[in-house]
């Protein structure tokens, strides 16, 4: 039983945590805000959303081979991969503050060109052509969240296996955990 618990049960449970993760963040933001969001997503939210799954995807695979423990140790072919596309994941917030200001100058563009300044024209304008910047943020920001939680995943996990395997010694985070040793 606890050979199963070790090789593939916490393995699993580790690899569910972030997809747990990004549905809880996805839960808790108010209903009109996801809604705004979807309304007004825009081609470098595309990019972002699009480029951050598919490195997160990679990374779970990684991680999944990365936390299996194959009767000597883990598998540590991965890890070098799993630490260089988290490394990666630094880039989603600059190219969600690229989108911002890529909105503020389309909003100043469009707010240059208006022929009636009232107001409420003026209002509409803003809201409209600000979104895409507002949206930008909260993908590169959300895609910078859910890519940096593998790299984490994998140390935790190992620490994990190695404790309920019965080892006295901790894995270091993602580096060689020694052969022999371990459940």
């Amino acid at each position: 039983m606890r050979r199963l618990l070790i090789k593939l049960v916490v393995p699993l449970c580790f690899c569910a945590l972030p997809f747990l993760a990004a549905a809880l963040i996805a839960v808790c933001i108010p209903r009109d805000a996801v809604n705004f969001y979807f309304v007004h997503f825009g081609t470098m939210d595309g990019l972002i959303i699009g480029l951050g799954l598919v490195l997160f995807l990679l990374q779970m695979l990684l991680c999944w081979r990365a936390l299996r423990w194959q009767g000597t140790g883990f598998d540590e072919g991965a890890d070098r991969w799993i630490t260089h596309l988290g490394q990666a994941a630094e880039w989603f917030p600059l190219l969600g503050l690229l989108g911002t200001v890529a909105g503020i100058l389309q909003t100043f563009s469009a707010l240059g060109k208006m022929p009636d300044p009232s107001s409420t024209f003026r209002a509409q304008v803003i809201f409209e052509k600000y979104s895409p910047a507002i949206t930008a943020t909260g993908s590169g920001l959300f895609m910078a969240l859910l890519n940096i939680l593998p790299s984490w995943m994998v140390i935790i996990g190992r620490d994990l296996i190695l404790t309920l395997g019965g080892s006295s010694r901790a894995a270091s985070p993602l580096a060689p955990t020694g052969r022999g040793e371990g459940p």
